[in-house]
This record gives C-alpha cells, structure tokens and sequence, in this order.
C-alpha cells in the first residue's frame, strides 16, 4: 500500500510518545500533560446533560449555533474591544480544528509561515503537510517574545503568515501590549496575515492583550473545551475577515461536519462558571515550582498557560534529562519536541501541590546529582 507523500512530511508527536509511556510506569509524577486538572463545572455538566435529554444530538449548523457564536463574539468584544460581524465567527472542534482549518484556508504550496521559537509542536508539522514552509524566529535572546525586528528580518517575497501564540505553550510567555503594536505595523505593510493562537487566554496571570485589537487582519483562535477543563469535548472558536471564515466553514462542510453538538450548548453555560479560584490555583503553583526550580534551573518568565520552560544545566540535552528523570518515575517532555534546540525541558504543574512539591525536589536532585 502506497501512502500519500504528504503523510511523510510530518512526525508522530513526541508529546504522545511520553503520555503513551506514561501507561506503563506504576504511579508516576506526571508533569507532561498540558490539560486542566480541576473537573467540569457541574454547571457546565448540566448543561450537557439537558442537552442530550432534549434530544440535541444532531448535526448543528457547520457556523456553530447561533447563540454560542452570539455569546463568543461579545467575549470578543470584552476582551479585544473589536466588534466582529456574524459572518465573521465559527465554531470549531477545538483550536487544533481551527489551526487545521486556518491553515487550510491560507497556506498554498510554498508559502513561508513564521513561527516563534519555542512553539507548540502541531504548528511547523500543518505547516508541512499543507504544503508550507516554516521559519522559525529564534526568541531564546528576547525574553522567548517575537520582536518587529525579528519578523522584519525574517520576511521574504514569499511570506505568507505568522503564527503566534499568548499566553504561549510552552513557554507561558505573554506578548506585552507595545510588542504586538509594533508586531502589527510590520505584518500590515508587509500583508502578512496573523493566527493568534489564544487557547490559553483565560489562564493568564495579568493582562493578557491580543494582536486582534490592532491588526485587522488577524484570524484570531479561542478554546472553549481547555478553558472549560473539558478538553476531550473539543470546542474552540475562530474570529477573522469574512473572506478567510468563509473559506474555513467550507473546508469544515467537508472534514468535521460541525463542532460536537452537545459541547456547543453546554459551552452556553461557561460564564457562569467562576474561574477566578482555578486561575488563582495555578498562579500559586507556578509560584511554588518557581521557588523550588529557579536556583537550579533558568527558567523563562510565566506569564500564563501552566507550562515552565526550564533550561537544563550541566550541559546535558532536554532529552537525555528526560531519561533521567523518566528512570526516577517522572515524566516530563524534551524542548526538542518544541523547538529546533534540545537545551530545555517542560513541566506541566497542573497536578496536586503535594506530587508537585515532590516532582520540582526531584528534578533539582536530577539536575544537581
């Protein structure tokens, strides 16, 4: 049997890799997995519940419903200060069904894509395999932030998108306010469209602005599923110009039909959910890990998302760490899973403080054996 050729241009994921060892160690300290750990808000559960009891297991329309497109464009409104029109919106199976469908929609064989290194490993592998190129900006000397200079350099006839991501997997930086101001003037005059990857906009720190609010052409990418801590119910959303929405719904007519149905209308519920202990939660464990890490570890500032960003000392590489640390019954993922260079590690701390507390102590004991 013959596969297609495109198939060859991409990787099986490393992350994958290190959740599918993680089924065959006895208990172990898992910092890999990138997904909330507090459970669903029985207010969102209802919600779900009252949905399939009413029978609202159908396909939806491939836009998404009506009122959970209503309610994310007034998210949209209160967060970028941008009014986005109805035509403007779609709901998406998660914003990796986004990125696959913006990416469809904007990249022709070719086409360069800048992408900011460290990145989150799906992107330079849909690059790929739509045909893209990627050029990867290299941020370890400004604060792991891409820089209008940087994008400038960078930029070629044949440039054709950025990819950013804020707060950002898995670095937890957050691009500041003037940095994306002066992001936005370069891709205007150069006509380079922006994804903004925001998944992780709810799990910011402090202020956390978006690209969107100065830059008109930007496709911007939201999660409902991750905020929501109900991330295998797979629902996202994706603002942008009509032109690129519209080419997005009618790849979705033929991929993913529609966002799951009953995610969409248990998605109505979510403000109602207070988010503010989670949020407050995970500030105070990344400032325990911080604390325990930081003498022995450099570690890139957290802004937000739940991810570190740990360079590993002693000159060894984040993988041959990662085989320390996976024969003392931890998982953590190698840096070389998210960027070109394989000097880092990250670590996930949404977990109990206690296994938390015993896998930042660990990790020293590693890093200083």
């Amino acid at each position: 049997m013959k596969l297609a050729s495109r198939v060859g241009r991409i990787d099986a994921s490393g992350i994958r890799r290190i959740f599918d060892l993680a089924r065959s160690l006895k208990d172990p300290i898992n910092l890999s997995i990138g997904q909330p750990d507090f459970p669903v808000d029985d207010t969102v559960k209802n919600a779900a519940i009252a949905a399939i009891s009413a029978n609202r297991n159908s396909y939806t329309q491939t836009q998404g419903i009506p009122e959970l497109r209503e309610m994310s464009l007034a998210e949209e409104k209160t967060h970028t200060g941008r009014t986005w029109a109805a035509d403007e919106i779609l709901v998406t199976s998660g914003v990796s069904g986004g990125l696959f469908l913006a990416l469809m929609a904007l990249v022709d064989d070719g086409d360069e894509v800048l992408i900011p290194d460290p990145y989150f490993v799906m992107y330079k592998h849909l690059v790929r395999l739509f045909g893209g190129v990627p050029v990867y900006l290299d941020t370890y000397a400004t604060g792991f932030v891409p820089t209008p200079e940087a994008i400038e350099r960078a930029c070629t006839p044949r440039t054709r998108l950025l990819l950013i991501n804020s707060p950002a997997n898995p670095t937890g930086r957050i691009i500041p306010a003037d940095m994306l101001q002066g992001i936005a003037k370069v891709c205007e005059k150069r006509g380079i469209t922006v994804i903004s990857d925001e998944i992780y906009r709810l799990f910011a720190y402090g202020p956390c602005p978006s690209i969107s609010s100065f830059l008109p052409d930007t496709v911007t990418l939201v999660g409902h599923s991750k905020s929501y801590a109900m991330t295998g119910w797979r629902l996202g959303y994706a603002c942008g110009p009509k032109a690129v929405i519209d080419a997005m719904t009618k790849v979705q007519q033929y991929s993913f039909v529609c966002a799951p149905s009953v995610a969409q209308y248990a998605a109505l519920a979510g403000p109602q959910v207070d988010h503010k202990p989670n949020i407050g939660a995970y500030r105070d464990k990344r400032d325990l890990m911080v604390g325990i890490l930081s003498p022995t570890f450099e570690i890139a500032p957290p802004d937000g998302a739940f991810y570190l960003w740990a360079k590993v000392p002693g000159g060894l590489s984040g993988q041959q760490f990662v085989e320390k640390a996976i024969a003392n019954n931890c998982l953590i993922i190698p840096g070389g899973v998210f960027s070109e260079r394989d000097t880092h590690i990250r670590i996930c701390y949404t977990v109990p403080d206690a296994k938390l507390r015993a896998g930042a102590e660990l990790l020293v004991r590693l890093a200083t054996s």
